[in-house]
């Protein structure tokens, strides 16, 4: 391939790569606007639940009712943009897989949103009740007043919440990758001990600066490694039956020359 001709194809690569990112950034855009308008239903359900009872919340500032509404938009928007961006990364990268691998991919979009609800329901209804408990009895154990910001509320949900459903991925990329054969169980095994330092520093830099949170994240990461570690088990087995039969096939077929 002449020099000019691998030019032209980076120039095409930019140019799609940055085709894909407009049409995700529409969706993000158009997701964000329709958010605004589910915006106050949710902001009513998530204040009138029962770990918000007891709870005076107060604006401390002109932007605190607004910027609650924004992030719940943004919250609606990343769940509906999150297939939508998995399924443009597939359509960038397809050209350079193999049928098999494109089928493979294809098929796995669809959980992504699957799992995403999945990691919210869990951080909402699990983790972010205990966390909310253990940091209302130690305030409460010290003798402190209890004033709570609807801005402080919303920021300790979300950031418990979005990364711990974002992470919630983790066995679908394994599953992929494995299926791409870029991972096996047993490189999964044999890495364990730093995929658990770095499933841990994780947890600690996305969660609140206290200790019960760290813990209440570290541990459902670490069941989810081991969850994606038995998937890969699952499809690396497929994959070694798939091949001695491929090999049996090749060598009858040697024989009957």
């Amino acid at each position: 391939m002449s020099l000019e001709a691998e030019e032209m194809s980076v120039v095409d690569h930019l140019t799609e790569l940055r085709r894909r990112i407009i049409y995700v950034l529409v969706v993000f855009v158009a997701g964000l606007v329709a958010g605004l308008f589910v915006a106050k239903p949710i902001y009513l359900y998530l204040i009138h639940a029962d770990m918000a009872q007891g709870f005076v919340l107060h604006a401390f500032s002109f932007w605190d009712g607004i910027g609650m509404y924004v992030k719940i938009a943004m919250a609606v928007s990343l769940a509906v943009s999150v297939p939508f961006i998995v399924y443009q990364l597939w359509a960038f990268i397809s050209p350079g897989l193999r049928p098999v691998e494109r089928s493979a991919a294809l098929r796995y979009v669809p959980y992504v949103f699957v799992l995403f609800i999945l990691g919210i329901a869990f951080a909402y209804y699990i983790v972010f009740p205990m966390a909310l408990s253990f940091t209302i009895t130690i305030t409460r154990s010290m003798g402190l007043e209890e004033t709570y910001g609807i801005a402080q509320y919303f920021s300790f949900m979300f950031s418990l919440v979005i990364p711990l459903a974002l992470l919630f991925e983790l066995p679908l990329v394994v599953m992929f990758l494995t299926k791409l054969r870029i991972l096996n169980p047993l490189r999964l095994r044999k890495m364990r001990r730093y995929a658990y330092f770095a499933l841990v520093f994780i947890a600690v830099v996305i969660t609140p600066p206290d200790f019960i949170s760290d813990f209440l994240v570290t541990i459902p990461l670490l069941i989810l490694y081991e969850f994606s570690v038995f998937l890969s088990s699952f499809v690396y087995r497929k994959q070694l039956a798939m091949d001695r039969e491929l090999e049996a096939r090749y060598v009858r077929k040697e024989e009957t020359r």
